[in-house]
């Protein structure tokens, strides 16, 4: 029996460098795997696996597209060969007559995990090809890859003209995750009973439509673009909350803009990620000054420093590059230690935290530092 080869680093870190050269290759052939019913036939068919020939008659692929596929899949984990009981060697020869290959851990992921088929569709439809300007968005701080869909200073502007496929991946993406936490906030920002609530960055409505649902009494204003106002509005007509649900419209970047006043509470999910770290500052102050000296201001957002798995951080970081290159140009995912320095710098004062909402999230209460002491218990 031969001896394990002793370990390499410097190999190791070549076949690690190869994997980063040859990554957007095998996200292709991942995305394809997925979509043409390669990886439902090898799930399917279970321990025992598969030969290209069955795959090919089970998918409609010809037998060159099934054992291309099939062969490249195996240098990054996404199948094994049936014969091989680790699945480690892909030189082995086939110890079945016939190659035959099986699914891995990772391929029933890829194949079953709304998370990840969220994630690759959005990188596919919305990221893939405007990234390429991604030299063009680091060197002048403008969302050089946006280009690729037309003319427009941000996605935000963009997205009511966006292709419907690409607009279906977008909202998929971002509902996914501020979805996963909506119902664990919900009891925590109505446990004070707020009548009136300003959603600030809107959206499509949807936090506005569920706190309607929790709270038969409480009114939400929506700020946001006229064009995500108008997609809100039909969500919110489908739920019979018109009256109880408005919109107006503003533009976030013309900080001479005033926020409306008199609310009980204030709420921006996944907002703050879209602005550079000086337009947050300025965006908070004018949120301190809308706010009275009993509103609330609720921040719901995604904190990369903040997560319990490199998972999450990686998806996160993974993340930070679409604001770059397509979303504005100038944003990230932050720190939760970058955005208490904005909230510090705009005159509030985070008085609770709560960690590990939905996928990722963490929710920030916070009031006005200037508030009397005995309204800000």
């Amino acid at each position: 029996m031969k001896n394990d080869p002793a370990p390499n680093p410097t190999l190791d870190a070549m076949l690690a460098a190869q994997r980063i050269a040859f990554a957007p290759v095998m996200f292709q052939v991942a995305r394809v795997m997925r979509n043409r019913g390669v990886l439902r036939a090898l799930q399917r068919a279970g321990k025992r696996g598969r030969t290209p020939a069955e795959v090919a008659q089970a998918t409609g692929l010809s037998a060159y597209a099934a054992k291309t596929l099939l062969e490249a899949s195996l240098s990054f984990g996404l199948v094994e060969r049936a014969g091989d009981a680790s699945g480690a060697n892909v030189h082995a020869e086939p110890r079945e007559r016939g190659e035959r290959y099986k699914i891995t851990r990772v391929g029933v992921i890829v194949e079953n995990d709304r998370m990840t088929r969220i994630n690759m569709d959005f990188i596919h439809d919305v990221c893939y090809e405007g990234m390429r300007f991604l030299d063009e968005a680091i060197e002048g701080g403008k969302p050089a890859g946006l280009k690729v869909f037309g003319e427009w200073p941000t996605v935000y502007e963009a997205l009511p003209a966006l292709p419907p496929k690409v607009r279906e991946s977008w909202f998929a993406f971002d509902h996914l995750y501020s979805d996963s936490a909506f119902p664990e906030a919900l009891p925590l920002v109505f446990e004070r009973r707020p009548r009136t609530l300003l959603d600030i960055g809107g959206n499509t409505g949807r936090w506005a439509i569920q706190c309607c649902t929790h709270d038969p009494d409480v009114r939400v204003t929506l700020l946001d673009l006229p064009g995500q106002l108008e997609d809100a509005r039909v969500n919110v007509e489908q739920h019979g909350l018109l009256g109880r649900i408005v919109g107006t419209p503003i533009d976030f970047l013309d900080h001479g803009q005033a926020f409306p006043t008199g609310f009980d509470a204030i709420w921006m999910s996944q907002f703050l990620v879209c602005f550079s770290e000086p337009d947050i500052v300025q965006i908070l102050r004018r949120a301190a000054s809308a706010m009275g000296d009993e509103t609330v201001l609720w921040i719901l957002d995604t904190f990369w420093d903040r997560q319990t798995n490199e998972v999450a951080v990686h998806c996160l970081h993974g993340s930070s590059l679409y604001f770059t290159c397509l979303a504005n140009g100038n944003s990230r995912m932050y720190s939760a230690a970058d955005i208490r320095r904005c909230i510090d710098e705009a005159g509030l004062v985070v008085e609770a935290e709560t960690d590990h909402l939905g996928l990722a999230h963490r929710l920030l209460r916070c009031r006005r530092r200037d508030a009397p002491a005995g309204k800000r218990a």
